[in-house]
C-alpha cells in the first residue's frame, strides 16, 4: 500500500531536554520511553508502546488494571488523574511502601487527559 508510513511503535522527535535511556518523555498527547541516550536538540526515538518499569509515586499501591498517568512535573507515574496524562494501565500489583519506586506499565500508545470510567461488562 503506498501511503504506509509505520507500524506507529515508535516516533523519532527532536528533544527539547536531555533524556536518558528508559525516561518517560510527554509530547503533548503522546508519551513514550527513550530508547536510547538523547541530547536536547538531537533527534531521538521514543518507544510509544509495549511494557515498562517506569518510576512511580513510593505512597501509592497499584493493582492489576490500574489506570496509571504521568506526573510531568515530577516525571514518575501516579494513580492520580488530577494534572496528569493518561498513559496506559499497570500490570502488576506494587506495594505503597518508601521503598516501592517503581511500577511496570503497559503504555496506551497516547496520553489523555482526565479520569478513566471503568467499563463493566452488563449483561
Amino acid at each position: 500500500m503506498k501511503n504506509f508510513k509505520s507500524q506507529g511503535n515508535t516516533l523519532t522527535f527532536t528533544a527539547a531536554a536531555d533524556y536518558s535511556s528508559g525516561d518517560g518523555v510527554l509530547l503533548d498527547t503522546l508519551f513514550g520511553v527513550a530508547a536510547g541516550d538523547i541530547a536536547s536538540g538531537e533527534e531521538g526515538v521514543l518507544n510509544l508502546q509495549g511494557v515498562y518499569e517506569l518510576p512511580k509515586v513510593g505512597s501509592q499501591a497499584w493493582t492489576v488494571g490500574a489506570a496509571v498517568y504521568w506526573d510531568d512535573a515530577n516525571s514518575r507515574c501516579t494513580t492520580v488523574a488530577e494534572d496528569a496524562a493518561l498513559i496506559g494501565c499497570a500490570v502488576a500489583p506494587v506495594g505503597s511502601g518508601a521503598e516501592d519506586t517503581l511500577g511496570v506499565v503497559r503504555l496506551n500508545g497516547i496520553a489523555g487527559l482526565g479520569a478513566v470510567v471503568p467499563v463493566t461488562n452488563a449483561v
